[in-house]
């Protein structure tokens, strides 16, 4: 067997601090492992709330609760950077023990560790990239790409533990200057949520220095990810008209038919999957009550909305029956008491309860329910 370089085999003799340990590695891997397991549980909620499979149904109530797993999911994820740093130092010196294989076992349990590392540092760094708006550094699909390697992560991390589990429960206690390294990796997770959490948690906003969109900042008071321009959605003018279409007919109705109706106000947030949020007050018109006009206000089917915006995967959205006849949904005409800005929709937006923003669709310009 050809030997490497005498540099790199010398490594380990070289990174020999009496801070690492067995035991101090099994209790970062714990809480890496608990980290990246309740960071897979949300994520999971929120790609089935986006891409539902025909099994899943999500409800409108509570309303907070996309809200909170989503701002979770990305709590969790910022927090294993630092968790997942001081994993790899605690092992650094054995990645490049040789031979770098002793038998097919190691082997295997070798590869199991590359494709946990490798999937781990793709979902770490992809969701950064995410939440910071960089899809241009992405020659990807992000959705795909980030749920289908959550996948490999989480089984690549279950064989991890269940290798790990007889060396962990062997290993001696923590003594106290390792336990020094436990709180400065402990310290400086809290310190990286705490310098993002703000974005969902309101009263921790001013703590904020890392969050990419903070919960007041925008136009009205409320962030703004894709503007009306980015849409290439123009003025909007007296033409314009919401195209309702049900089984009992099809209405158009102008801006001031819309006014016209029964308006409602709700406090509802916007919670987007970059992990920001944002409560405000909407008035509008029920979307129930639309469907009224059309006669499927009592029938058990999904809802169409539809975008003036040109293109995007976005561009239409989907209620379910029972947000769609929610009475909190509504076809939103105000936020705060003012019209919409135009980056918030203008001249309607959605705005439902318990959903992910980028599929509360604005700029909307029709409403369509279709009997299977």
């Amino acid at each position: 067997m050809v030997r490497p370089p005498e540099a790199l085999t010398t490594l380990p003799r070289r990174f020999t601090s009496p801070l690492r340990s067995p035991r101090l590695t099994a209790h970062l891997g714990l809480w890496l492992a608990t980290a990246f397991a309740v960071c897979f549980a949300t994520g999971l909620i929120s790609h089935a709330i986006q891409h539902p499979p025909g099994w899943f149904a999500w409800p409108s109530r509570p309303v907070q609760l996309y809200r909170i797993t989503q701002g979770l999911h990305v709590a969790t994820g910022l927090a294993c950077l630092p968790l997942l740093t001081a994993k790899v130092w605690s092992v650094f010196p054995k990645l490049f023990a040789w031979p770098p294989v002793r038998g097919v076992p190691h082997a295997l349990e070798r590869a199991a560790v590359a494709l946990l590392s490798g999937a781990a540092l793709f979902e770490l760094v992809t969701g950064l990239l995410n939440i910071a708006y960089r899809y241009s550094l992405m020659p990807f699909g992000f959705v795909g790409a980030h749920y289908w390697t959550a996948w490999l992560l989480i089984g690549a991390l279950l064989l991890h533990v269940a290798a790990k589990l007889p060396v962990v429960r062997a290993a001696p206690a923590v003594d106290r200057s390792r336990r020094g390294v436990l709180t400065l990796v402990g310290a400086a997770a809290a310190a990286i949520t705490l310098a993002t959490v703000g974005q969902t948690v309101r009263p921790l906003r001013r703590l904020a220095l890392l969050a990419p969109r903070l919960p007041d900042v925008g136009p009205q008071g409320v962030p703004v990810n894709k503007t009306a321009a980015a849409a290439g959605v123009t003025a909007v003018d007296d033409t314009y008209r919401l195209v309702v279409t049900g089984p009992g007919g099809r209405h158009a109705l102008s801006l001031a038919d819309l006014r016209a109706l029964p308006q409602h106000t709700v406090s509802l947030p916007i919670a987007c999957v970059e992990g920001w949020s944002a409560g405000a007050e909407w008035t509008g018109v029920r979307v129930a009550d639309l469907l009224r006009l059309v006669g499927a206000d009592e029938l058990d089917l999904p809802v169409t909305v539809e975008s003036l915006q040109r293109d995007g995967g976005y561009r239409t959205s989907t209620l379910d029956p029972g947000p769609a006849r929610d009475p909190l949904t509504l076809l939103a005409l105000r936020i705060g008491g003012a019209p919409l800005h135009p980056d918030h929709g203008y001249p309607c937006r959605l705005i439902a309860p318990n959903r992910p923003g980028v599929l509360q669709t604005k700029w909307v310009g029709a409403i369509t329910v279709v009997p299977s």
